[in-house]
Formats: C-alpha cells, structure tokens, sequence
C-alpha cells in the first residue's frame, strides 16, 4: 500500500485575507454546503483517499503533497450539491465527485510543469519538490483513475461528458501555449481559452448532477451554471495575478505577466495604450524581455485604464449569469449555497 493521506473537500480555513469577510463569502457558503452534504463529503473524501491509493510509494506521496496544499474542492462539491439539488438519492455522485477532482489535480500537475510554477496555493509546487518526470507520470496516473471511476458509473452519457472535458482541458491549455505572447490575440480568442482550460470542468461536474438524478430538463441550466461560474472564477484570478498580494494568491504575483500570457487585464490595457505604452508590451509580454520594475510598470498602466476593475465586472457578469441559470430550480437552501459560490467567486477579489 501507498502512503496515507486524510483529506477535506473542503478547507478549514475556507477563505483567507480580504475575501474572508462579509455573508457572501466562502465560510459561510461552504460551511452551509458542507452541512447539508456531511454524509457525501465524507464518502467522498474517502473515495479519493482510496483511488489515490497505488503500491508505487511515490504516487500517493505526490498526490498527498497536492491535496494537502489546501483548496476549496469547488468542482467536486459542485457535483455532489448539483445531484441533490436535483432530488438524487443514490450515491453514484459521489465517484463522479472524486473523478472530477482527479481530473482537476492531474491538470494542476501538469500546469505547474508547463509553467514552471514554484508555489501552488502558498506551498512549493509538487515540480519542485518531487521534480518535473514525476509530476507528470502521476497527473497522468490521477487522469486515468478519473477513466476508471467514470467507466465503473456505467453511463455513456457520463462518460461522453466528462471524457469530452478532459479533451477540451487539454484543447484550452494548448490554445493558451498557442496565444502566449501574442498580441493579436482577441478577447474571444481569450474567452476561448478559459472556457476550455477552467469552466468545461465546471461546466461537466455540474451538468453529471443532473444525469445520475435523470433529469434532462435540467442539464443544460446546470451546465450554463458550471460554464458562467468557470469563466468567472478565471476573470478572478487572472485580475488577482496583477492585483494580489503573494499570501492571498497562494502563488508568486505576476506569473502570468512573467510567462507572457495573454489575460484580460493585458488586453485592456493594450487596447488603450498610446504608441509607447504599446512598445512596452511588445517587448515585456511579446518578446519576454523584462525587466525587474516592469511588472509594477505594467500594473500602473492597467490602473489608468481601470483594467482590473473591468475584468471584475465582467467576471461579475458572468457571476449573474450562473445565478440566473439556476432560476429553473424552486427556492431551497441548497440553490441559495450554490448562488452564494457565485457570489464568493467575485468576492475573492475583495
């Protein structure tokens, strides 16, 4: 056997510095999702503890190194609340939970290697304890326990879902290496990207709660939920690479400007540049030829265009629209929990 590892869905400490704060934040949403799923959580957690689980020492030691990182487990409570916001009874949810959380972890895995990332969620990147062969062999062993468990779910339909969001991950994050430093780049190619890199998870955990209730006259709604959410949740954290301290963002500020990738905030700014602040650009994101005061240079620019502040409202926007699509369900505490993550997604960047 491996090595043992408890784990949380959901964090004790569920929000920290400035979004832990106020009623629509994530203690009090998570701690309301977590009460009224108790029992599914635990099963859960167990069910990850166990298919993480492999004879090969260094597998489950990786794997625990990421979990035990911290995080909110969005995306598999997602899929246990969108179940029995849908008045499911059985437990076929809860390996669809650990499959979207295994599905999530290996791209993490994989993400920090292509980006060379030191720090995931404040600690030291799993690449750079356990170095980058590693990360990727065990990514590629959490991808295939999430085909088991959804080949075990016995459903085409599941299995068509979220096979074709792993494929659309894999598409979003090529797509990203492709727009990389390229300043042509538009706001849909952009869009484009982060549908496909963060919300078609999203949008798949959501969209199973309804398949294993059999309520098809519900999944598109909760899959425009999971698709709006997913954006939003990515408008917040590409604002939050400009605009967070280090502590909060749970990894090193600037990454993103670092790496040359193309995100909201650069397109704004960009689009009001004049001549000179357009030559910046070209030469610290298209060309990578930074200097150590570009990256406050870069923020001060975006502060006079109001650059994080508009992708805010428009993470903000797509935050009304997942709330918008849950409409279809009758009042419960259970839709006013997932309105709530909504709300807190945005109000990480508080």
């Amino acid at each position: 056997m491996g090595a043992s590892v408890t784990i949380d869905l959901v964090s004790p400490h569920p929000a920290q510095g400035p979004a832990a704060q106020g009623p629509d934040h994530a203690e009090d949403v998570l701690t309301s999702l977590t009460r009224l799923l108790n029992a599914d959580i635990e099963s859960c957690n167990r069910t990850i503890v166990d298919r993480m689980d492999s004879p090969v020492a260094l597998i489950p030691q990786l794997a625990a190194h990421i979990v035990a990182a911290g995080g909110k487990r969005l995306r598999p409570l997602l899929t246990l609340a969108c179940a029995r916001l849908c008045g499911y009874r059985g437990d076929r949810h809860i390996k669809l939970a650990a499959c979207v959380e295994f599905i999530h972890t290996a791209t993490l895995l994989h993400d920090d290697v292509v980006d060379e990332s030191q720090l995931r969620r404040g600690l030291a990147s799993a690449n750079a304890v356990f170095g980058n062969k590693a990360s990727v062999l065990v990514g590629d062993f959490l991808f295939a326990r999430s085909f088991q468990l959804m080949v075990e779910d016995g459903s085409l339909k599941v299995l068509e879902i979220l096979s074709r969001a792993a494929a659309t991950i894999a598409e979003g994050e090529v797509l990203q290496l492709v727009t990389q430093n390229d300043l042509t780049t538009d706001e849909a190619r952009y869009l484009d990207v982060i549908k496909g890199k963060t919300a078609a998870l999203f949008e798949a955990g959501c969209q199973v709660g309804a398949v294993v209730a059999d309520r098809p006259e519900v999944e598109s709604a909760l899959a425009a939920y999971g698709m709006s959410l997913g954006i939003a949740f990515q408008l917040v954290d590409d604002a939050l690479d400009y605009a967070a301290d280090q502590a909060t963002l749970g990894k090193t500020v600037g990454d993103d400007f670092r790496e040359g990738k193309i995100t909201l905030p650069v397109l704004i700014a960009l689009a009001a540049a004049n001549e000179e602040e357009r030559a910046f650009w070209t030469r610290t994101v298209e060309q990578l030829e930074q200097t150590e005061s570009d990256l406050d240079h870069a923020v001060m620019l975006m502060g006079r265009c109001n650059a994080i502040e508009l992708t805010l409202d428009r993470a903000r926007s797509f935050a009304r629209q997942a709330k918008d699509a849950l409409a279809v369900f009758p009042p419960s505490e259970l839709r006013d929990c997932l309105c709530g993550i909504a709300d807190y997604t945005v109000a990480r960047a508080r």
